[in-house]
């Protein structure tokens, strides 16, 4: 009788021939089969010799073929990580990605006063992670969560609930900064920036399921960032910041798009692979 690890490696190896790298495949194979189990990864490595369970093998093998097909592994188990926290993501929402997380880092950073932050902003909420993570970081602010998409506010609405921020964070379906009032002490964005001329070459996962919406940029992916800068300085209090995600080679142009419209260029952040991917910017 086959073993858990017999099939787990039969798994790895469809993942491979998938094009999936060798690394990549060994872990999700890994993360499928504990999805199925229902346990964690240490039991997983104690149960690997044992037989398979009864209804294994039907639930995995659909699962395997389902990645093989290049579907992401978040929406296969329906959760990925960010800031520590859980999220619940669907095929409606962007999955969260490790670099995402500077905009949470940078924002502590400069308002190291939790209590300073009364009112944050966050435009293209998608699955709500940066709401969620900042509202948690700054408990006494209020956080507005914007996005165009219906389905993507309910995922987020779903992931404030989990999180028991229900009543701390407001969801509001509108075109970027569109028809919204007051001011915020902090705007946050992961706006669409990958430019439309991208789109035959971006990996299988990302242009195949995710919802193009929250990709794609325009020509030159910077459109929505175009307009984010022009709309949020008077949103922002006086000494207010904005912080926003950008795409690899745009540092140059968002600095320019910046200085024209009187921002203030803090810094921009780069990522572990030494690559800027955030603006953090003063009115």
């Amino acid at each position: 009788m086959s073993s858990l690890h017999e099939r787990l490696a039969d798994a790895r190896q469809t993942l491979v021939r998938a094009g999936i790298p060798a690394n990549e495949a060994a872990l999700d194979a890994e993360v499928l089969a504990r999805h199925v189990l229902e346990c964690d990864r240490a039991t997983l490595l104690t149960r690997a010799r044992d037989p398979i369970p009864s209804a294994f093998d039907r639930l995995y093998h659909t699962l395997v073929a389902r990645r093989a097909a290049r579907e992401p592994i978040a929406y296969i188990v329906g959760h990925r990580e960010f800031w520590g926290l859980e999220f619940e993501v669907t095929p409606a929402v962007l999955i969260p990605r490790p670099e995402t997380e500077l905009i949470v880092e940078e924002a502590i950073s400069v308002i190291p006063i939790r209590e300073a932050a009364r009112r944050i902003i966050d435009v293209g909420t998608g699955s709500g992670c940066l709401a969620v993570a900042l509202a948690v970081e700054f408990p006494p602010a209020t956080v507005i969560a914007i996005d165009l998409s219906e389905e993507a506010l309910t995922v987020a609405a779903r992931n404030a609930e989990r999180h028991n921020l229900i009543g701390r964070i407001d969801f509001v379906r509108t075109d970027l900064l569109q028809g919204v009032s007051g001011t915020a002490d902090l705007i946050v964005s992961n706006p669409p920036y990958v430019p439309d001329r991208d789109a035959p070459i971006v990996q299988p996962e990302v242009g195949r399921y995710e919802p193009a919406s929250a990709l794609y940029g325009g020509k030159d992916g910077l459109d929505l960032i175009r307009r984010l800068l022009a709309d949020a300085r008077p949103l922002l209090a006086t000494g207010g910041w904005l912080i926003i995600e950008f795409g690899f080679g745009q540092e140059p142009a968002v600095e320019e798009i910046a200085g024209e419209l009187g921002w203030i260029v803090g810094r921009m952040r780069t990522d572990l692979q030494g690559i800027p991917r955030v603006a953090v910017l003063r009115r």
